[in-house]
């Protein structure tokens, strides 16, 4: 019998699953469901989740956070050698922060054909021009993520119908009896 202790594998589907968990923090207060983590020699050293309704902050995305976070912990803004695992392909913004950054990597789940900066509307991560290139994996637990997302947008759109139908009101004061 061997006395080596058998590690778990820690795949991008294993960081995309605590990425996941941060949506569901934010999915929890109402917030869009997208969630961050930043990973550097295997450990966490950002997450973050969506804030923006509840702070009033157009900058707080949950890479935002996440990318602050780490800065913070590292002690440093190079963020070298980290990889970003985030459930919706990034944004403009956090494309910028990602690249400015100097992450490594970026892991995402689904892509945003409507804001993506990964390569649905933009691809800054290849970019010639920049200082610094980004490797992108889309698609990690892509289902899950997207999935998270719809049932969020159809949630929200059915409680404005519902609030938005005024509701049948009947005073029954005005209501004639029977004969």
């Amino acid at each position: 019998m061997s006395s080596l202790k058998k590690t778990p594998i820690r795949d991008d589907a294993y960081w995309m699953g605590k990425a996941i968990r941060e949506a569901a923090k934010a999915a929890a207060r109402d917030e869009v469901p997208i969630g961050a983590v930043i990973v550097r020699d295997g450990a966490v050293i950002g997450r973050g989740h969506n804030l923006r309704e509840g702070s009033n902050d157009p900058s707080a995305h949950a890479e935002m956070i996440a990318i602050r976070q780490a800065a913070r912990r590292s002690a440093n803004w190079r963020l070298t050698g980290a990889t970003l695992y985030v459930t919706l392909e990034p944004c403009l913004m956090c494309m910028g922060a990602i690249i400015l950054a100097r992450l490594e990597r970026v892991v995402f789940g689904c892509y945003d054909p409507k804001g993506g900066a990964a390569g649905s509307l933009y691809d800054l991560s290849a970019d010639p021009r920049l200082n610094h290139q980004v490797r992108l994996s889309p698609g990690v637990c892509q289902e899950e993520c997207g999935t998270m997302l719809s049932d969020f947008f159809r949630d929200l759109r059915r409680r404005k119908k519902a609030k938005a139908t005024p509701a049948l009101f009947i005073d029954e004061r005005k209501v004639p009896p029977e004969p």
